[in-house]
This record gives C-alpha cells, sequence and structure tokens, in this order.
C-alpha cells in the first residue's frame, strides 16, 4: 500500500512537471507570436513571409528578394524591429525587477517606486532637460546617462540609510526609508517643472514614456544590461524564495540575508535605471506581471524571473503597439497604456485572490 501510494505521488510529481513544462512553451510561443505582431502592424502592414524574408536575407548575407518593396525594408529593419525589441527589453527587464522587489521586501506592492529608481531616473533626465546639459564625450548618451546615475544613487542611498538605521536590514526599514526618499526626490522633481515651463512638454513625455525613434544601438546595450541581470538574477532564485518567507526564516537555514538584499537590490535598481533612462518613466508592468506569473506558474522563482521577463515583454511590446496604433497619426504616452490595461488587471487579480483567500 506504501508503494502504491508512493507511486501514485512520483506520477503526480511527473505530470506536474510536464504540465510547467507545456505552460512555459505555450507562453513562450504565444509571446513570439505577440511580438511578431506588434512588427507587423502600423501605419504600413508587414506581412510574416516579407518578415521571413527580410530577416534571413540580412542574417544569411544573401540580400532581401526583389519581391519586397525597399520602403518595406527600411521600415521593418531600420524603424519596426529595433521598435518592438527595445519595448520587450524593457519589458523584460522592469518586470524581473519587479519580482526582485517584491520577492526582498516581502510586499506584493513592491515596486520601482519603492526605492525611488525611477523617482531618481526621472529627476536626473528633468535636470538634463531643464538646464539643457551637454557632457561632451557622451554627447547624446548624456540624458541616459545621467538618468542612469541618479536612479542608481538614489538605491544606494536609500540602502545606506536603511543599513545605518539598521544593521540588520530589515524589510521594514527598507520600504520606509524608500517611501520617505521618494517622495523627496519627487518634490524636487516638481521644483525642476514648475521652474522650466518652456520644457513642460518634453518633461511631460518622458514621466510617461515613450518608444520613438529608438535604434538598434539602444537593443543592443539594453540586451547587454538585460541578459547580464537576469542571469546573475538566477544565480539567487533559492535566496528569493527563501527570503518570500521572511527575514528571520532566511537566518535560520544559512541565507546571507544582508548581503544578498544588496545585490538583489542593485540588481534590480541597474535594470531599472538603464531602462527608465532609455524610455522614461513606465509604470504598473514592473507591478502586475510578476502577479500573473505567480497565478500561472507558482512561486518558485527558477521560474518566475525567466517567465517575468518574457511574459513582461511581450505585454510591454503590445501595449506600445496600442499606443503607435489607437491613435494614429498622435501616439499616446506608453505609461498610459500600461496603467489604464494594468489597472483592471491588477485589480481583477486581487479580487480573485481575495476570494480564493
Amino acid at each position: 500500500m506504501d508503494k502504491e501510494n508512493q507511486n501514485h505521488s512520483v506520477q503526480a510529481v511527473r505530470d506536474h512537471g510536464r504540465g510547467r513544462a507545456a505552460a512555459v512553451t505555450i507562453t513562450v510561443c504565444i509571446s513570439v507570436f505577440l511580438v511578431l505582431l506588434c512588427i507587423s502592424i502600423g501605419s504600413v502592414s508587414i506581412s510574416l513571409r516579407d518578415m521571413l524574408s527580410i530577416l534571413y536575407g540580412v542574417v544569411s548575407g544573401k540580400g532581401v528578394p526583389d519581391s519586397v518593396p525597399v520602403q518595406t525594408v527600411s521600415i521593418f529593419w531600420n524603424i519596426r524591429m529595433p521598435r518592438v525589441l527595445t519595448a520587450f527589453l524593457v519589458g523584460g527587464a522592469l518586470s524581473v525587477s519587479g519580482a526582485i522587489m517584491q520577492a526582498v521586501l516581502q510586499n506584493p506592492l513592491a515596486s520601482s517606486y519603492t526605492l525611488g529608481v525611477s523617482s531618481g531616473a526621472s529627476l536626473g533626465a528633468a535636470i538634463v532637460i531643464a538646464f539643457q546639459l551637454t557632457i561632451p564625450f557622451l554627447g547624446q548618451f548624456t540624458l541616459p546617462a545621467f538618468g542612469f546615475i541618479m536612479g542608481l544613487g538614489t538605491v544606494l542611498i536609500v540602502l545606506a540609510l536603511s543599513s545605518a538605521v539598521d544593521r540588520n536590514l530589515h524589510t521594514q526599514t527598507v520600504i520606509l526609508i524608500g517611501m520617505v526618499i521618494s517622495l523627496f526626490v519627487n518634490a524636487m522633481m516638481t521644483l525642476v517643472s514648475t521652474f522650466a515651463q518652456e520644457h513642460a512638454q518634453q518633461l511631460l513625455i518622458w514621466t510617461m514614456g515613450s518608444f520613438n525613434a529608438k535604434r538598434w544601438y539602444h537593443v543592443k546595450i539594453l540586451f547587454s544590461v538585460s541578459a547580464a541581470g537576469l542571469i546573475l538574477t538566477m544565480l539567487f532564485t533559492r535566496a528569493l524564495d527563501v527570503m518570500s518567507f521572511g527575514d528571520e526564516q532566511a537566518y535560520s537555514i544559512g541565507v546571507n540575508v544582508k548581503r544578498d538584499k544588496k545585490i538583489l537590490l542593485v540588481l534590480a535598481a541597474l535594470m531599472t535605471g538603464v531602462s527608465v533612462c532609455f524610455t522614461g518613466t513606465i509604470g504598473f508592468i514592473d507591478l502586475v506581471t510578476p502577479h500573473a506569473v505567480r497565478k500561472i506558474f507558482g512561486a518558485r522563482h527558477c521560474l518566475v524571473i525567466p517567465m517575468s521577463f518574457v511574459l513582461g515583454g511581450a505585454f510591454m511590446a503590445v501595449c506600445d503597439m496600442v499606443s503607435r496604433t489607437v491613435a494614429a497619426p498622435v501616439e499616446i504616452p506608453v505609461g498610459a497604456v500600461t496603467a489604464l490595461i494594468g489597472a483592471p488587471f491588477f485589480v481583477i487579480l486581487f479580487l480573485r485572490g481575495r476570494k480564493q483567500g
């Protein structure tokens, strides 16, 4: 009888594993389809056949067939594809950042805003825009570089103050200090905006996010940072699993909570800072996506982290497609679209969770 029960348990685990594998495969396939759909849809529609022909011709070096119009090739390769890939990478990086913060801070509402990363990056960008600053050796990268430095600097200040107040770096301390610093930085942002009325429109676009005019060098930088951040985060999935249950539980099984928290929060800040400095502040995606992933794949971070990247990237690409097509030729800020789609979705998840509870 015991052997029979053991066999049933083993079979149940195998079935569960197959179900997870099927869910991952389906999710990846749907995400790839959505990315291709986003590349296809726009002021000029591009068929799947033309897209594959252009990709094969460019990658293989054999050239694009004459049957594909030159204008279509230019729109696909120089405009549409780098924009959609940038949106995918930013969405993935922000979602992974949100998943890290929710686990480390043991707070389902934690996000880049909690530690002031987005606020710091926005303040840095606002200073560059308002005072027309240009660093000679950075050139056009002055704004993203300044935004990234300010965003990362903000989270380092939060961690330094939290360590000074609480040597064990408890979650409540980090959240409280983060909220205070974030409010202070937002107040500074308001002051800068008040004294730079002539740049109000540019500042508004920045605070709502946009993927307009993104090129391949944006994709290369974002891919490098996102890939490095994702790989490094995967090394800490066990620590993330344990920290989700509380600091005391993590300490009791030998996890160096203080060290791992600092590393993970800096990784989250790095991915958020680089994303925000190129595209502006985009909210909600880092809050909603990890919740959706946990509902589908469970709470183990060996799945939550990579699937947050995949789902978050696909969701951001779709939001960008909506922002540039729904009111064309006017482009809606993508941050507004993520909030309009994400807010009802988050409410549904929250209410469903309460009902199950």
